[in-house]
C-alpha cells in the first residue's frame, strides 16, 4: 500500500471490547466458539449445496456464495482479534489495518448484493413463476454475484485509497476490535471532509440500495400472497421467506444503525459492541436459520451425513 507522505505513525493499538483480563477469557473462548461454529456451519451448507443436485437452484446458488462470503468476513477480524487476547499484543502495523479495513468493507457490502439478489429471486419465484426459469436463467445469476464482487471491491478500493492518504500523528489508540473506518477517521490529523462526505452519500447509496431492492420485492410479495385464497397457501409461500427475512432484519438493523449517520453521532462503546452482532453472531447464525425450517436442506445435510459415515 503506498502511504506517500502521510503517516508519521507505524502501528495503531486496537483495545478490544474490554481490558478486563478476566472478561478477555470469556471473549477469547466465546469468540473461538462462534467463529468456528460460523466455519463449520457455512461449510457444511456449501458441502451440502454442492453436493446434492436438487440444490442446484439459483436460490441455493445465491445461498452457497453467502456462506462463503460469511467465512471470509469474519477471517478478517476473529483471528487477529484472538491472537491479540491471547498474546496480550494489541498493535496492527499500519499496513495490516488498511488491508483489513479493505476486505472487511469488502465483504460486508458483498452480504448486502448477495441478500439483494435473494430478495429478488423469492419475487420473481413467487410474483412471476411461469417465466421464473428464463429469468433467474444460471448465467444471469452468476453475473449477479460477479456484479456483486465487482462493485463491493470497487467501493472498497475507493474509501481505501482516500484513508491511506490521510495523515496519522497524534495518538494510535483504536477503541475497538478492528480497524473500522470510522474509529480511523477520528485519529487522522488531515482533514477528513472527503471521507465523510463519500461515506455518507456514496456509501450510504451502496448500502441502502440494496436494502430497498430487498424492501420493495417483499412489497410485491407480500401483496402476491395476500392474494392467495387458501391460509395454508399463504403459510407455505410466506415461510419460504422467514429465513431470508431473519438474516435481513439482524444485518440491516445493526449495519444501519452503525454507519447510516453523520459521524459526529459516533459512539465508540455502544457501536462496538453492535458491530459484534453482524460482523461475528449473523454470521455465525445464518446455516441454522437456513437449515433448520427448510426440508430441501435438512434431506441434503442428512445426505452429507450419510456420505461422511
Amino acid at each position: 500500500m503506498v502511504r506517500g507522505n502521510q503517516s508519521h505513525i507505524t502501528e495503531f493499538l486496537l483495545l478490544g471490547l474490554t481490558s478486563d483480563p478476566k472478561l478477555q477469557v470469556w471473549l477469547f473462548s466465546s469468540f473461538l466458539s462462534m467463529y468456528l461454529i460460523n466455519v463449520i456451519g457455512n461449510s457444511v451448507i456449501i458441502a451440502a449445496i454442492l453436493g446434492d443436485a436438487r440444490l442446484h437452484t439459483p436460490m441455493y446458488f445465491f445461498l452457497s456464495n453467502l456462506s462463503l462470503v460469511d467465512i471470509c468476513f469474519t477471517t478478517v477480524l476473529v483471528p487477529q482479534m484472538l491472537v491479540n487476547i491471547l498474546t496480550q499484543r494489541k498493535t496492527i502495523f499500519f499496513a495490516h489495518c488498511i488491508t483489513q479495513m479493505y476486505f472487511f468493507v469488502t465483504f460486508g457490502i458483498t452480504d448486502s448484493f448477495l441478500l439483494a439478489a435473494m430478495a429478488i429471486d423469492r419475487y420473481v419465484a413467487i410474483c412471476n413463476p411461469l417465466h421464473y426459469t428464463t429469468t433467474m436463467s444460471p448465467k444471469r445469476c452468476l453475473l449477479l454475484v460477479i456484479a456483486s464482487w465487482v462493485v463491493s471491491h470497487l467501493h472498497s478500493l475507493t474509501h481505501t485509497i482516500l484513508m491511506a492518504h490521510l495523515s496519522f500523528c497524534g495518538p494510535n489508540i483504536i477503541h475497538h476490535f478492528f480497524c473500522d473506518v470510522q474509529p480511523l477517521l477520528t485519529l487522522s490529523c488531515s482533514d477528513t471532509s472527503a471521507n465523510e462526505l463519500l461515506a455518507f452519500t456514496e456509501g450510504s447509496f451502496v448500502i441502502m440500495s440494496p436494502f430497498i431492492f430487498i424492501i420493495v420485492s417483499y412489497v410485491f410479495i407480500t401483496r402476491a400472497v395476500l392474494r392467495v385464497p387458501s391460509g395454508g397457501g399463504r403459510y407455505k409461500v410466506f415461510s419460504t421467506c422467514g429465513s431470508h427475512l431473519t438474516v435481513v432484519t439482524l444485518f440491516y438493523g445493526t449495519i444501519i444503525s452503525v454507519y447510516i449517520r453523520p459521524s459526529s453521532t459516533y459512539s465508540v462503546s455502544k457501536d462496538r459492541v453492535v458491530t459484534v452482532i453482524y460482523t461475528v453472531v449473523t454470521p455465525m447464525l445464518n446455516p441454522f436459520i437456513y437449515s433448520l425450517r427448510n426440508k430441501d436442506m435438512k434431506q441434503a445435510l442428512k445426505k452429507l451425513v450419510r456420505k461422511a459415515e
